[in-house]
Formats: C-alpha cells, structure tokens, sequence
C-alpha cells in the first residue's frame, strides 16, 4: 500500500493553502497513510493547522533553528531523510514547491514528476506540457519513490475533518549544509487577498496603458474584495512588480471569478487561469483570444465600462 509524505508550505508562522490542495491530490490515489511534514524553527501554531486538515493520519514536525527560513538546500537533505519508508513525496507545485522538490528527488535518485494535475493510479498521473496546450500521462516507475509537485490551481483544499491528527517531533540525524544562507526576504506588502488563494481575481494587461492608469484595476478590485494580477506584457511594461503576474512564467491561480482587463489572451496567460470558474473579459478589440475561453465578454473601452460596472454594483 502507498504511504505518501507530504511537506508543508507556510510562511510568517500560518500554514499555506496550497498544504491542504496538496493532500487533496495525495487522498486521490488512495494510500494506507497520509502524513505532513512541518519544517520550521517554531512548528507549534503550523502543525495545529495541520493537524486538522481532513485524510490527514499523523504530522510529523523537525523544529530547528536553521529551519526559520525556507532554503531549498537546506530543506531538502531533511526531506529525504524523512521520506525513508514512504511510497510518495508530494509538494505543492508553487515556488516553495519548485525550488525544494527537485533538489528531494535528486537525493532519493529519482526522477521527479513536475505539475500533477489528476491522479490515474499510484503511479500514474497526468500533467500539462507545451504551455498547457496538451497533457500527458506519465508514469513512475513503481520500484522507486515518487517526488511529484502538485499543480495547485487543479485541486480544492481539503476541508478540516472532525478530529486532529497526531502531532509527532521527529529526529533526524542528518548534516545540513552551510553553503546557503538567509540574507533578507524581499515581498510586496497588501491589505487584499492573496492572488494564488483568492477566490476572485482581477487582472489588467497592456490595455490599461500605464503604471498611472493602473488605479482603476485596484479600485474596482477592492470595491468587489478581488485580489489584482497582470498579465506579462503589464509586468514588462513596468506597470505592477512582477509578483503579480499570471501565467504560465508566473501565477497558475484558479479562483472562482476571474475578470481580465485590457488583457489579449497570449496562450502563456490562458494557461495560467485555465481552471477558473467564470471568466470575464473586458477588451476594446473584440477578436482579442481572450473572449475564446471568456464566460462572459464586453466588448469596449474600459476606462467606459469600469465605471458602469462600479455604478451598477451600488
């Protein structure tokens, strides 16, 4: 039977979302166990959180000083050693994800399997390539441990069950390196939500015309409680920072509304939002690819229909 270790993502002592999507993805292929793994100088407050995921069996804690930070080169040779005994190894396929499960594979000398987005077997998965233009199934060999980062926009979080797993500190006698070191973290501070966990999003694109121009998104966006992106032609142009780009180079987000303002529709951006729930497209260009895959489009100047909309929502 499978027994799948899942590692915790979190950040300033609060569990990530992205944790809960991923045991989701690990309840999918049907293990005997799942259990996660909290990394972190202070695990209390992370592994309650945990604890109360719902198909959760046990978390398993490693609270040491060098943990405060989450540094991949550090992180990994504790990960693998964790892993002795399970089948699986899921992390969440975000920048956390991305950075600390390649160097987990290497060390457990597999081949890791990149942006699961649905479970056909133990073994078997299925995962996009080209840009999302096409999926494949893959399958790992079952002989070995399985690393796999889990496409997060592709799974709903698993709800908290009725009882608390077991919380277990675990003592690992590995050497960690001393070659990476923690210098500063550098991230843009915001009062609204989350753009990879919100559940609305707007986003503007080059349309919207400058950095300036670009108040009318956040505006619109606080008056419906929406977290903001832009597309990559925004973010080149120096209109927002680059953390709040969607894409296939940036954000994969899944919210239940997405609306895309002054944004053409490139295939790099599609791939990023293709798992919303409704899509609204707001463009002057009314071949624009955008309204391909829109729910609902306005054809129109935005600097027009923004306002109506914020009119009519009172």
């Amino acid at each position: 039977m499978s027994k799948i270790l899942v590692i915790a993502e979190h950040l300033g002592g609060k569990l990530n979302s992205s944790t809960a999507r991923a045991v989701s993805a690990a309840a999918a292929v049907k293990p005997e166990a799942i259990d996660v793994l909290v990394l972190a100088d202070n695990v209390d407050a992370i592994a309650a959180d945990a604890a109360k995921i719902e198909g959760v069996s046990r978390v398993l804690t490693v609270a040491r000083a060098e943990n405060a930070h989450p540094l991949a080169a550090v992180l990994a040779p504790q990960i693998a050693k964790a892993a002795a005994g399970y089948t699986h190894v899921f992390v969440p396929s975000t920048t956390f994800g991305k950075d600390v499960a390649p160097r987990v594979a290497a060390l457990l000398g597999v081949a890791q399997v990149s942006d699961v987005m649905s479970v056909e077997g133990s073994h078997t998965f299925k995962r996009p390539i080209y840009a999302g233009n096409a999926i494949i199934t893959v399958e790992a060999d079952a002989a070995h441990a399985v690393v796999a980062t889990i496409r997060t926009a592709s799974w709903s979080a698993a709800g908290n069950g009725a009882s608390s797993a077991s919380i277990e500190a675990l003592s690992l006698d590995v050497t960690l390196p001393t070659h990476t070191r923690f210098v500063e973290l550098k991230q843009g501070k915001s009062d609204r939500p989350d753009l990879q966990s919100a559940s609305k999003v707007v986003s503007g694109g080059r349309g919207v015309g400058s950095k300036e121009n670009f108040e009318i998104i956040y505006k619109f966006a606080d008056k419906i409680g929406a977290a903001v992106g832009a597309s990559r032609a925004a973010v080149d142009a120096g209109y927002v920072p680059n953390e709040m780009q969607v894409g296939q180079t940036g954000k994969i987000i899944a919210p239940e509304l997405y609306m895309a303002i002054g944004i053409s529709g490139a295939i790099q951006h599609l791939t990023g939002i293709k798992d919303a729930g409704t899509i609204v497209a707001i463009n002057k260009d009314g071949e624009a690819p955008i309204f391909e895959v829109a729910d609902i489009g306005l054809v129109g100047d935005l600097f027009k229909l923004i306002p109506e909309l914020e009119q009519a929502l009172g």
